[in-house]
């Protein structure tokens, strides 16, 4: 089996392959990461050593060429896995291939990277694990339901680490949020009137009556003075998501991330 990648694919497809012959031992030698001629050709008498077939998945069309005029001369079966897949996928799209060796792993690594972010984000939701903050790569404060962990879970598609800390009355903000630089930090607020609805259809669907301190309008007006002491403190940004889509906040965030700015949306 050889690659100009680590040929994790090819490898399948003969273990695969090899399964359908109960009585014979097949064993799989791989060469991986060959980047040259040189190495092909090494590769290929090592096959030929021990007459064996040569399944390979070759991205570099030079390295595809001369591993097929070399083996051609040492009397060896090839098979090669990638390329009429590629030709294919050519005509039917009227693309040209990049023929970039190790594409799959790049593609792999984002997408594993997404898995790590979400996994993080609910990890370390609602203040959870305050040490969590220092490993984010942003952070989400503000009053309860001011939708900081619909943004998180957002971000974490997007690759983007983040947790978040509920602002509460009489509760101290953990001293990690005050060891973290203020680009990472982001405060949300809403207009007090939508955040009290939003409360009660909370309430509503908890089957709770809408009468407690979580929807009283002197209650919510002091954690809104609260929280903004904390933001104050911090020195972070703060977004008002007041009739905001969460893709909105979330691309205002994003953009402190990247450009690590401080700005009041």
């Amino acid at each position: 089996m050889m690659s100009d990648s680590i040929g994790e694919t090819g490898e399948l497809v003969v273990k695969a392959a090899a399964s359908q012959f109960d009585s014979t031992r097949i064993e799989v030698r791989r060469k991986h990461n060959l980047s040259s001629v040189q190495e092909v050709t090494q590769a290929l008498k090592q096959a030929a050593e021990c007459r064996a077939a040569v399944v390979y998945t070759l991205a570099r069309p030079d390295l595809k060429r001369h591993l097929e005029s070399e083996a051609k001369k040492l009397g060896l079966v090839t098979v090669d896995v990638m390329c009429p897949v590629i030709e294919a996928l050519a005509k039917v799209t009227g693309q040209t291939p990049k023929y970039e060796p190790g594409l799959i792993r790049k593609v792999d690594k984002a997408y594993f990277s997404k898995v790590e972010a979400i996994e993080f984000a609910v990890k370390f939701d609602d203040g959870k694990d305050p040490r969590g903050l220092l490993k984010a790569d942003v952070v989400v404060i503000g009053v309860s339901r001011t939708s900081k962990t619909p943004l998180c879970m957002y971000l974490a598609h997007k690759g983007i680490k983040a947790a978040n800390v509920p602002l509460v009355l009489e509760t101290l903000p953990p001293d990690e949020l005050f060891q973290i630089p203020a680009n990472k930090v982001v405060g949300l607020t809403i207009k007090p009137a939508n955040l009290q609805e939003i409360r009660k259809q909370r309430l509503k669907l908890m089957g709770l009556p809408p009468t407690t301190d979580y929807v009283n309008m002197e209650r919510l007006l002091a954690e809104f003075e609260y929280s903004s002491s904390v933001m104050r403190k911090v020195g972070c940004a703060v977004i008002d998501v007041t009739n905001r889509a969460v893709e909105e906040t979330a691309a205002n965030v994003l953009d402190i991330y990247q450009k690590g700015v401080r700005f009041n949306a």
